[in-house]
């Protein structure tokens, strides 16, 4: 594309945002040449720093009227590459959209711009004794849009849902610039659930501008379990014997010993000494029903020869135990240069196999393996440690991961359960979708755009990416126009 084109775009954009808000100097820009998947970087040609809806509209339309392509970006800590930019194109920047817009404790609703913090909702809804479930590790940062678009989890996803439970509206900027709204405050609507379709597509449908939210009733009773184990299997055996009971607790975390270390170094949680595996239970609801279950998980944990079973006595412990876990990805910065986050789904009752099985491939690759993740419905993330600064070692540790995400598709799961496709994976599309499944997907991504301007190279695989490991663009890839989507 040329100098010319994005010249007169960028000066479109100006005259409709302000010059304060489009960023076009390589030093600006450069701030947002990747999200949370450090590996993967684009500096894009144009920055847009939007502070409302008609600043989305207008940087859609006028990329629209140019043929240029878009990118959204919400906060930045998605780990798929869903927010890289494209070289040739605009990113519209939403985290200066971030009033809540509405707070309806009567119907269980509050409304808000893409920019608003996860965390802030919970908050917001906190004094009339409501909370917004989906709570990834990062909620303190991460925001709604990200969310929306990714299709979020967290570890209180178990009992309660991922983000797309928990949308009930959301207005949406087309491709072309057309703003619609899908959904609405009501739970359910007839007719084709383009909401759900919506939430989840990685920004390659529209831009939200607005999102209605669904919360829940704070429980009248929490408690909270640390619970430790000499083997993995253990407590991974644990896990499916809770379910198995019928007991669906509001949270099932593990993490191994490797976890544990780099999680004590960053934040003293006080986790079990020794412990070679901890599950972290979390159980919510009427206090009689709580109680009944509690006793039951301890039990189960003791039949599986747990060591240690700690209850959290106020909120302050609680904290504690969650600190842990929720600052494990970061933690592991502690212990090693670098690190790779994997995320994929398997059956829970095959956790002891597919740990295992993961253990051996590291062993083989000289590879270092954290893993934490969501146990209870068997969304792995491990973490895969390596020196960024020796010849190779990048390489080796992605190609583990694409190895791992290989044993979960194997085993009836998932390449991804909550952090996205993007660019990283999207080369793994092809390995869990039938050609015909990625076709009808490709089709439904092309009655909402079908100039294909947004978000281009995400989520869908070329035939010749099929195999190709994730990594930077480079300027000499045949046979693309950077300006376009992949054609699948």
């Amino acid at each position: 594309m040329s100098d010319t084109r994005i010249d007169l775009l960028a000066g479109r954009l100006r005259d409709r945002i302000g010059a304060a808000h489009v960023l076009t100097d390589p030093a600006q820009v450069r701030t947002y040449a990747c999200d949370g998947l450090a590996t993967v970087r684009v500096q894009p040609a144009v920055v847009v720093l939007a502070a409302g809806r008609d600043d989305v509209v207008a940087a859609v339309r006028l990329c629209a009227q140019a043929g240029v392509p878009f990118v959204a970006r919400g906060s930045g800590t998605g780990l798929s590459g869903g927010a890289v930019p494209v070289a040739d194109g605009v990113l519209v920047v939403l985290s200066r959209l971030r009033r809540v817009l509405s707070v309806d404790p009567d119907n269980a609703r509050v409304e808000v711009e893409p920019g608003v913090v996860n965390l802030w909702v919970t908050r917001e809804a906190a004094p009339h004794g409501q909370a917004y479930a989906p709570d990834p590790s990062s909620q303190q940062v991460c925001s709604i849009g990200g969310n929306v678009a990714e299709n979020a989890g967290g570890a209180h996803c178990l009992k309660y849902g991922f983000t797309v439970n928990h949308v009930t509206g959301a207005e949406v900027v087309l491709p072309d610039g057309e703003v619609v709204h899908l959904g609405g405050t009501a739970p359910e609507h007839p007719g084709y659930d383009l909401l759900g379709a919506f939430v989840g597509s990685e920004g390659t449908l529209g831009v939200a501008t607005r999102v209605t939210l669904r919360t829940v009733q704070a429980p009248e009773t929490v408690r909270t379990l640390l619970l430790g184990y000499r083997t993995v299997e253990g407590a991974a055996g644990t896990v499916s014997d809770i379910i198995a009971a019928g007991i669906v607790p509001a949270a099932v975390e593990m993490m191994d010993a490797l976890a544990i270390e780099a999680a004590e170094a960053a934040v003293r949680c006080g986790y079990p000494e020794g412990a070679a595996a901890v599950l972290v239970v979390e159980l919510d609801g009427p206090a009689a029903e709580v109680a009944e279950q509690f006793e039951q998980v301890v039990r189960l944990a003791t039949a599986r020869a747990a060591f240690e079973t700690r209850v959290a006595r106020d909120a302050a412990e609680r904290d504690l135990i969650w600190k842990g876990r929720k600052s494990a990805f970061a933690a592991v910065g502690r212990i090693s240069p670098a690190y790779y986050v994997q995320d994929g789904v398997i059956p829970r009752t095959r956790l002891p196999e597919i740990l295992t099985e993961i253990g051996r491939l590291a062993d083989a690759a000289g590879i270092r393996v954290a893993n934490v993740f969501h146990a209870g419905d068997g969304n792995l993330h491990p973490l895969i440690l390596f020196d960024d600064t020796v010849p190779g070692a990048e390489a080796a540790a992605e190609d583990l991961g694409s190895a791992i995400l290989d044993l979960c598709v194997d085993a009836g799961g998932s390449i991804t359960g909550e952090h996205g496709v993007g660019v990283e994976k999207k080369a793994k599309m092809a390995r869990q979708f039938t050609a015909d499944d990625l076709d009808t997907m490709h089709r439904l991504r092309c009655a909402f755009d079908p100039a294909g301007l947004a978000n281009p190279g995400k989520l869908f695989p070329t035939p010749r990416l099929c195999g190709e490991r994730p990594g930077v663009r480079t300027a000499d890839d045949p046979g693309r126009d950077p300006a376009l989507g992949e054609v699948f």
